[in-house]
């Protein structure tokens, strides 16, 4: 949890305030302490687990109603990445020309800036784009975009098109 200062005196943020201040204060806020606010904020039963790598590279998972949300930043560099993805179902599966055309259509009309894709044999939602000109509030529609897409599928294309 972040503080501010208030008449010389040091004061504790609430998520929301926190949220607030740090898309407020774009240019000091480092992508790495606004993707924690936000998972803090996601992640309502402290599931949340930081990987990080030599390279300055770190992956979040936490778990977001009934899917497990990953989040990947390459680094801070103009054109390191940021990645959101959730799977939502594994394959193979029932039908799968039909899924693929649902996935499809989903992607013209229910997705926004993610969509669906194949990865390592199950359904994922998912976007990403480099940290180039990357502002907090982009981050933050970024993972909840894909968690709530994610969350609020999973369990119907599960049901329709899951292995029996």
């Amino acid at each position: 949890m972040a503080t501010k200062k208030s008449q010389g005196k040091e004061q504790l943020l609430s998520i929301e305030d926190n949220n607030d201040s740090l898309i407020e204060d774009e240019a000091t806020a480092s992508h790495i302490e606004v993707i924690e606010t936000i998972i803090s904020s996601l992640d309502q039963n402290d599931t949340a687990m930081v990987s990080r790598n030599e390279s300055g590279g770190r992956i979040w998972k936490f778990q977001y109603g009934t899917v497990e949300v990953f989040v990947q930043l390459t680094g801070e560099e103009d054109d390191d990445t940021l990645a959101v993805w959730a799977s939502v179902l594994k394959l193979p599966a029932k039908d799968e020309s039909r899924l693929m055309r649902k996935l499809l259509e989903m992607n013209w009309s229910d997705t926004y800036e993610a969509s669906f894709a194949v990865y390592n044999d199950q359904v994922v939602v998912l976007t990403h784009r480099t940290v180039a000109d990357l502002y907090p509030g982009e981050i933050s529609r970024a993972i909840t975009l894909v968690a709530s897409i994610a969350d609020d599928n999973d369990e119907a294309l599960q049901e329709e098109f899951g292995q029996s």
